[in-house]
């Protein structure tokens, strides 16, 4: 089923190519190449990451992740997992020279077109940010995603302080009609 997807796909001069066993090393050095102000866990092990990459953590029938590329250059990657439960979730990582050029928008918009088309059997789609990244709440909203859920000082920041973690959704008739079912919070 996901093996039989291609390639490489262009949008609007920016190509998704998936992450592969040879990429194991160029992977891990992207994720220890500098800070990620609104992902947790700290400092990146390279030799950690080169060896799950290495062992297809990145890559098998319930998790995807492509590289986000933009004339020739490795700017990112978006990784969805979870993709065996009915309900994938993503992370997307911009260095920080790529960021404020539209490349979320663009990656997140790509990602569910595709996992919507590859994936027949899914409703909808997941996401998580911490409250003060502004910028990837944006994504969410412009790529048709819905708040869903306020948890309360559950993100742990790399400095120990917690922040709030706000949680998205999109669903599959939602995405076919370009419109957005509201949550019922009095429900």
């Amino acid at each position: 089923m996901l093996g039989e997807q291609v390639d490489k796909v262009h949008s609007v001069g920016i190509s998704y190519e998936p992450v592969r066993t040879g990429d194991a090393a160029e992977f891990a050095a992207f994720l220890a190449s500098e800070p990620w102000p609104f992902h947790s866990g700290g400092v990146v092990d390279v030799a950690d990451v080169a060896r799950r990459v290495a062992a297809g953590a990145y890559f098998d029938d319930a998790v995807r992740t492509h590289w986000i590329v933009v004339d020739g250059r490795r700017c990112g990657f978006v990784r969805a997992f979870d993709l065996d439960d009915g309900t994938p979730l993503f992370d997307l990582r911009l260095a920080a020279g790529c960021r404020g050029r539209g490349l979320g928008r663009a990656a997140v918009g790509w990602l569910v077109g595709d996992l919507f088309g590859l994936l027949p059997e899914i409703n909808r789609i997941e996401g998580t940010t911490r409250n003060d990244n502004l910028a990837m709440r944006a994504v969410f909203r412009a790529c048709g995603f819905v708040k869903e859920a306020h948890y309360r000082e559950a993100w742990p920041g790399s400095d120990g302080r917690l922040h709030d973690t706000i949680g998205y959704g999109i669903l599959r008739r939602d995405w076919l009609s370009q419109s957005i079912t509201p949550v019922d919070w009095a429900g």
